[in-house]
């Protein structure tokens, strides 16, 4: 029962002090840089992969 109390405390203090429209914009922000890097990698990838097409 303490075990579950230990888990559970935290949870409610973050979720009092945290309002939930500052959380989900961190959420995005983390999710948009992320979408970001794998678009600029995914593209990189397809570029590097034409490049070793025609090289032949």
């Amino acid at each position: 029962m303490q075990t579950l109390l230990k888990k559970f405390i935290p949870l409610v203090l973050i979720s009092f002090f945290f309002t939930s429209c500052s959380v989900v914009e961190g959420i995005f922000k983390a999710g948009m840089g992320v979408g970001i890097f794998l678009v600029v990698a995914v593209v990189a990838v397809i570029i590097w992969i034409i490049s070793r097409i025609t090289k032949k």
